[in-house]
């Protein structure tokens, strides 16, 4: 991406929320945590993210449950679950709500890495293709339009 990427981590515990902020802020993103869900979601509702990285398991409500709770933006905010509960149903109910990736805990620092950056240009192609159709719209809006007069 041209510019940096804003990234929301969402987690309730402490050492998580520092260590990942250390490594995000180290690799160029701007970094925003939240320790819960409700701060979470007044944070999405005054700031654009363009990723949230959401705990499954936080102390007012569940990340799946947050990722419908979260003030969505265009381009959509890109939403990962992290979690230390790894289950077959938690991972379908986190893509059933509309999870962009699932990352186990411990996880792998490169690996989280690389599924950001991926998720990160899947937004950015996304988000041209749709500033695509909006030229596409206005073009064809204002043909129409002119042949009305």
């Amino acid at each position: 991406m041209d510019e940096r990427a804003k990234i929301l981590i969402v987690d309730d515990e402490e050492s998580i929320r520092k260590t990942l902020k250390a490594i995000l802020e180290e690799q160029g993103y701007l970094v925003d945590t939240a320790k819960n869900g409700k701060e979470a979601v007044e944070k999405s509702k005054v700031r654009f993210y363009n990723l949230a990285l959401v705990d499954i398991k936080l102390p007012d409500i569940e990340g799946t449950k947050l990722l419908t709770t979260m003030i969505d933006t265009l381009p959509r905010m890109v939403k990962i679950i992290v979690t230390g509960y790894p289950s077959l149903q938690n991972a379908i109910d986190s893509v059933n709500k509309g999870a962009d990736a699932y990352i186990r805990k411990p996880f792998n620092i490169e690996a989280i890495l690389e599924i950001i950056r991926s998720q990160l240009r899947r937004q950015q192609e996304e988000r041209k293709f749709d500033e695509a159709k909006v030229a596409e719209f206005i073009t064809s809006r204002t043909k129409e339009l002119d042949s009305t007069t």
